[in-house]
């Protein structure tokens, strides 16, 4: 059999191994891809620290994939041919058992065989089998390496944004400048709102006026609340950042009606209730997508210039290619390739 090389977590909390493994065949139903480039993920510490229940080990992480779909099993829709350009996220598949993958929450789902990555092998590997269900047109403008952190910190981002209610003109802050930051100011500007960027320290302020917002305010320096008031208030607040106290010292700068949008990832925040019964107010989480939010993700970043900055590793150096992630120290997304 025809071997490919993955690397896959033996246990919970144990180290990444590279083996060589069998290429599997694909089911019915099922596509293989050949992969090209795989993001690393801070939630891929879901299922390198075993944080989900019913994660059956060695499990090969990852769920930022892109690659060329090499083989088609039976059943498989003719939309799909070898060797078209496809990109898998967290979205696994439709089982049909239940709705959660349909509403955004793939962890929820309870048959547990829907999430690449967790429940199902991902794309630290050079072949990854998807469902045909899961997979997202890769547009030809998008380089591998470029798509793959979309199908992850660029759909939360972009599909977040559009379903926060904002409408173009509106002003819309964006808290955080890194991996899901950087792509969020980016989005926002580019879908018309008046942008703020929230970072901490004044070297930011050329990044964040780089990736478009107009306005930049460092949480140093001043008050950010204070800040967006003075502004007019914020009908919209992304929070990407991984702190609660740095999403709290930034609700008091929301508008009347205006909504708090969470997609980085705190056990718990504690929130001014006065303020948002007063006020109209919400405090909201959002969860990535699902395989069509992911390709309308990838075309409206062909078609607005959004792109993700990316450290490139090749699959050998994974080690260190997620202690770069782990550790913050990314500019400001890190991608696996597969090229020997």
């Amino acid at each position: 059999m025809p071997k490919m090389r993955v690397v896959q977590v033996p246990y919970a909390g144990g180290p990444f191994e590279i083996v060589e493994r069998d290429i599997p065949e694909p089911e019915s139903g099922m596509v293989r891809i050949k992969v090209q480039a795989c993001g690393i993920c801070h939630s891929d510490e879901v299922t390198k620290e075993g944080q989900f229940p019913g994660i059956q080990y060695p499990r090969v992480p990852g769920h930022e994939v892109v690659g060329l779909i090499d083989a088609v099993g039976a059943t498989v829709p003719p939309r799909w041919t070898i060797g078209e350009r496809v990109g898998v996220g967290w979205n696994g598949g439709y089982c049909g058992y239940c709705d959660s993958c349909r509403r955004g929450n793939f962890f929820a789902c309870e048959t547990s065989t829907q999430v690449t990555g967790v429940t199902r092998d991902g794309g630290y590997a050079e072949y990854l089998v998807a469902p045909f269900s899961a997979l997202a047109t890769v547009p030809k403008e998008l380089s591998a390496e470029e798509a793959a952190p979309l199908m992850c910190a660029g759909v939360t981002t972009f599909n977040c944004l559009r379903n926060s209610g904002a409408r173009p003109g509106d002003l819309v802050a964006v808290i955080g400048l890194g991996g899901l930051g950087h792509l969020g100011v980016q989005f926002a500007a580019r879908s018309g709102f008046n942008t703020v960027a929230i970072g901490r320290g004044k070297d930011k302020e050329e990044l964040a006026k780089k990736l478009g917002a107009s306005h930049y305010l460092d949480t140093a320096a001043q008050d950010p609340a204070a800040g967006l008031q003075k502004l007019g208030g914020a009908k919209v607040i992304l929070a990407t950042v991984t702190s609660a106290d740095a999403m709290k010292s930034v609700i008091g700068g929301l508008a009347p009606t205006g909504t708090l949008m969470i997609v980085g990832a705190v056990p718990s925040l504690e929130v001014p209730a006065l303020q948002l019964l007063l006020k109209s107010q919400q405090v909201k989480g959002w969860y990535s997508g699902t395989s069509l939010d992911s390709q309308e993700t990838l075309k409206f970043s062909v078609l607005s210039g959004v792109r993700s900055m990316n450290e490139s590793f090749p699959l050998e150096r994974v080690n260190e290619a997620y202690e770069r992630m782990e550790q913050g120290k990314a500019r400001f997304r890190v991608v696996l390739t597969m090229e020997k």
